[in-house]
């Protein structure tokens, strides 16, 4: 298993420590464990939508300080995604160096070494080969 985003800490809501999950990407039931940072903290309240979801953490009083940081989950990943840190350093034939991987409010979005900026989305990237370490991006998506 593999530690992958489950979303980002997103909007408190009320005053017993729950928040708003931004860009859920699993259904986080109560008792699954998440990290936080290098915190573990397991959910012990699920409320909202699967879209949606509000949940609130053992041991997190108060999410404020929190916002905006990724939810980890141990899971699998998927054919079409990757650990951001595999990315970093990945050549982008005609671009540049991958020089990290950014967490936007609609997708994740790389880095290149002379600072543009590529989402991480099927309509841009045509491929990505880690054992080569090279991402392609499709033709005539940046000038």
């Amino acid at each position: 298993m593999t530690l992958v985003s489950a979303g980002r800490v997103g909007k408190p809501h009320g005053l017993d420590g729950s928040f708003w999950v931004d860009g859920p990407r699993h259904e986080l039931p109560v008792g699954t464990v998440l990290r936080v940072g290098e915190d573990e903290h397991a959910v012990e309240r699920r409320a909202g939508t699967d879209r949606r979801p509000l949940i609130r953490l053992a041991g997190v009083d108060d999410p404020r300080p929190l916002r905006g940081e990724t939810l980890l989950v141990e899971g699998e990943l998927g054919d079409d995604e990757w650990l951001a840190g595999d990315l970093v350093g990945c050549a982008v034939p005609g671009l540049g160096t991958v020089e990290r991987v950014v967490e936007a409010p609609t997708c994740s979005v790389l880095e290149l070494d002379d600072g543009r900026l590529v989402p991480l989305v099927s309509d841009a990237i045509e491929s990505v080969d880690l054992e080569a370490r090279v991402i392609r991006v499709r033709e005539g998506f940046l000038p």
